[in-house]
């Protein structure tokens, strides 16, 4: 039975009887690469019962989804992100990573971040992933309870749970004391359909090598993903070195970090040594390529030296703030003509590779392969519905070109998440959509007065201060 919090909705169940999704392009991303133009995907309970090709008997008494027109593909999956942050997107941008974060994001946190804040921006973040075709994310924030809270009341799988920061953070004051009741967290999740408990250190670079292991081992307790930022910046390593006698990687592999389920958030400074360690290890990357842009990181993570050595990547759209949108179509877009640009050479990282990186890839990162990545019979029914019936995707040619290329988070027609429609004709079914942009504007009216403040306090208007000439929808 699943587990749910008190004052929660229930986890969203699939509908009564058989759910044959038919006559679309199903695009399975098994390991051939089967694609089945005019076939079926029947859906029993919250998972696959069986794939039909065009000429096979489709079975009678089931409710039909008509899906000419369409193509059929497993839900995305969004390995890295902060999903609450949404909340303050657009609050600061084009600015050095320092003033961006110490004179905009933390004030704004400091006063802002509390278990209403983090419910409405899940929820937020929530609706606008559903409706982009992501079925699946992980995420590392604060208040956890809360965080679970919206993604079952949106009827998203998450990836998430406790959150270790070496300095006092909005819901707990250090990492001991966010350890302290994480494992009820834990159990109360074990088996839940759609949360699936994990546990995360931010980075190395702010929690200290003790806390860190400290966290490792509650994931390890419970065979649970393990998030950590690893070598986003140039300077990681030299900073790991002073405090630990060791590199990032080189660290996280002395306390038993690096295996299946440990998701390596951004990883672009990694030398041959460091993916040697983490192939050797079954760990994985989550690659973020437009944060990192915005960002201004001079670098691209080696994502195509890492998938030759066997190491599971997935792509991560990262914070609603370093990004800005939660578009996973427009992130493989980005991750795909990176690599192209940073290796000068047009064939690295083909579409149905950065495809796959975007489902099976993310769904190994997460250790999750066996659950979710691919729409294959045993597997949870994570189904999305792209209408390729529209200007900017006629004619199709090449599926895999299209999915990376051309289509956007807005084709999206509906979206299966546990075998449950929670998107319908671009409608998300599960939650009052005006309802929770009506609270966003409530929280964007309080970010405002809170950067008023900050500014008052620094002597001036900060330059681009939210509100100046924009309007707030």
């Amino acid at each position: 039975m699943a587990l749910v919090l008190a004052g929660c909705a229930p986890a969203p169940t699939p509908p009564d009887g058989p759910l044959l999704i038919d006559g679309g392009t199903v695009v399975v991303m098994d390991e051939p690469g089967t694609i089945l133009d005019g076939g079926g995907v029947l859906v029993e309970g919250n998972r696959i019962a069986a794939l039909l090709a065009p000429d096979d008997p489709r079975p009678t008494g089931v409710h039909v989804i008509d899906a000419g027109g369409q193509l059929v593909v497993p839900g995305l999956v969004n390995t890295h992100g902060h999903a609450a942050m949404s909340l303050l997107r657009g609050l600061a941008d084009d600015l050095p990573l320092l003033t961006w974060l110490e004179d905009y994001i933390f004030p704004a946190e400091a006063a802002l971040v509390a278990p209403d804040f983090v419910y409405w921006g899940t929820l937020l973040s929530s609706v606008e992933m559903l409706k982009g075709g992501t079925t699946t994310f992980a995420d590392m924030y604060y208040f956890r309870d809360d965080m679970a809270r919206a993604t079952i009341d949106a009827g998203i799988r998450a990836v998430t749970g406790p959150h270790v920061i070496g300095f006092p953070a909005p819901d707990y004051a250090s990492p001991e004391g966010a350890l302290a009741d994480a494992a009820e967290f834990m159990e109360r999740y074990q088996g839940h359909p759609t949360v699936v408990p994990a546990v995360a250190a931010h980075a190395l670079y702010t929690t200290p090598l003790h806390a860190v292991e400290a966290a490792f081992r509650l994931a390890e307790e419970y065979d649970a993903v393990f998030q950590i930022h690893a070598v986003e910046d140039a300077s990681e390593d030299a900073s790991a070195r002073e405090s630990t006698g060791m590199g990032v990687i080189e660290a996280l592999e002395s306390i038993g970090a690096l295996r299946p389920g440990t998701v390596l958030a951004h990883a672009i400074y990694l030398s041959d040594e460091d993916i040697a360690r983490i192939a050797a290890s079954g760990a994985g990357i989550a690659h973020n390529p437009q944060s990192n842009m915005k960002l201004g990181i001079a670098r691209a993570a080696p994502v195509v030296a890492a998938l030759a050595a066997g190491v599971p990547v997935g792509l991560g759209t990262d914070g609603p703030v370093s990004n800005n949108d939660l578009d996973m179509f427009d992130e493989m877009d980005a991750a795909a003509k990176l690599q192209k640009l940073m290796l000068g050479d047009p064939a690295a990282l083909p579409a149905e590779t950065v495809f796959r990186m975007a489902t099976m890839g993310g769904a190994r990162v997460l250790n999750l392969q066996d659950e979710i990545g691919s729409l294959e019979p045993g597997k949870r029914a994570d189904i999305v519905l792209v209408d390729t019936r529209r200007p900017g995707l006629t004619p199709l040619y090449a599926v895999y070109s299209h999915l990376v290329y051309a289509v956007r988070g807005s084709d999206v027609a509906t979206v299966l998440v546990n075998g449950r429609v929670v998107v319908q004709d671009g409608q998300v079914l599960t939650v009052n959509e005006e309802e929770v942009m009506e609270m966003a504007r409530g929280f964007g009216a309080r970010v405002r007065e809170v950067m008023a403040e900050v500014a008052a306090a620094r002597g001036g208007a900060a330059e681009g201060a939210p509100g100046e000439g924009r309007n707030d929808r």
